[in-house]
């Protein structure tokens, strides 16, 4: 048979946005689409809005019932207003701030406070209120709004690589449900792209009573001009020239702590890396530091002089060696 309104509500699968056929997994998507969109936490003082989750919510809970969809199909919103009496029961006055069972059997629910439903992380569903009415067998009871904590807060925020291998303080400003706030937040030495640092019970405030949210600072890290970061090591590129390459020497080099002197052994090869024990990265987690690897890069002029080409075959004559002997070329 089909659907038929008795009075002004919606058709169900409309209130959805879906056709009459939908899957299951149709229906349920489209109901936390909808839920989180007109959602009260999110549309605070949005009377229109919180009509709407109502209906969705109402919507909700009769399609993804088996049985209740079943009934639904055959005979509309008549099935659920009282009009349908007898063991099923009927269904009426949604949207108050308590709901009553009252007696007989299955007997029918008023005055349900769909605002109680809202995303903690996943939405209540009505089938676990349902199976703990009809546990009771023809008993008042009335329920009224559980505590639940608030929705947490992500905020992003970019920071300098120096800043973030020794840490550091800034004020940011938030909105929350008291409003816009101006935070003062630490932030630790060693934090990374990704990084999460929370600063609990400074999100969204809780409902009826219960803890406040989290807020949650993601750390994105602004690139630097010379050093590179590989988890908690630290690269520089160092050039040498040749003579300095060759015959070794002391440079000077940059490291997060300042400057330093690095030695060059005799005979260093390009792409060689040097390491400094402990000159890294503090580890986030724990004791200790990283290290830091200086990558050797020969640079080699590009313009000589005609005696320092002789001087170059000189030194090629007394010194014979082919760097390709082994590669198998």
């Amino acid at each position: 048979m089909a659907n038929s309104n008795s009075n002004s509500k919606r058709d169900y699968y409309e209130v959805l946005g879906l056709d009459r056929g939908a899957s299951l997994d149709e229906i349920k998507k489209a109901y936390r689409k909808l839920a989180r969109k007109f959602h009260p936490d999110l549309n605070p003082g949005d009377s229109a809005a919180e009509e709407k989750f109502k209906e969705v919510s109402e919507a909700n809970e009769i399609l993804t019932d088996p049985e209740k969809k079943k009934t639904y199909d055959q005979f509309g919103h008549a099935a659920f207003e009282g009009g349908m009496g007898g063991p099923g029961g009927g269904y009426s006055g949604f949207g108050n701030r308590t709901w009553t069972r009252h007696g007989g059997t299955g007997g029918g629910f008023e005055g349900f406070d769909f605002s109680n439903f809202s995303d903690g992380g996943s939405f209540n569903s009505f089938s676990d209120i349902f199976s703990d009415l009809f546990s009771g067998g023809g008993q008042r009871r009335t329920y009224s709004r559980r505590p639940r904590k608030g929705e947490d807060i992500y905020y992003t925020m970019n920071i300098d690589f120096l800043a973030a291998v020794k840490g550091t303080t800034a004020t940011i400003s938030i909105r929350t449900g008291k409003g816009n706030e101006h935070l003062n937040v630490t932030i630790p030495s060693g934090v990374n792209n990704g990084s999460k640092v929370r600063l609990k019970g400074k999100g969204h405030p809780g409902v009826s009573n219960g803890p406040n949210g989290d807020l949650f600072i993601i750390t994105e890290i602004n690139p630097h001009s010379f050093f590179r970061r590989e988890g908690d090591d630290i690269y520089v590129d160092v050039p040498l020239t040749i003579t300095e390459a060759s015959l070794g020497t002391q440079v000077k080099i940059p490291t997060v702590d300042g400057s330093s002197k690095l030695t060059i052994p005799q005979g260093t090869q390009g792409g060689q890396k040097l390491r400094l024990k402990g000159k890294g990265v503090p580890h986030l987690k724990g004791s200790g530091r990283g290290d830091m690897f200086t990558v050797i890069k020969i640079v080699v002029p590009k313009k000589i002089s005609d005696d320092a080409k002789q001087l170059l075959m000189d030194f090629a004559g007394e010194n014979p060696y082919d760097p390709r002997a082994g590669l198998g070329w």
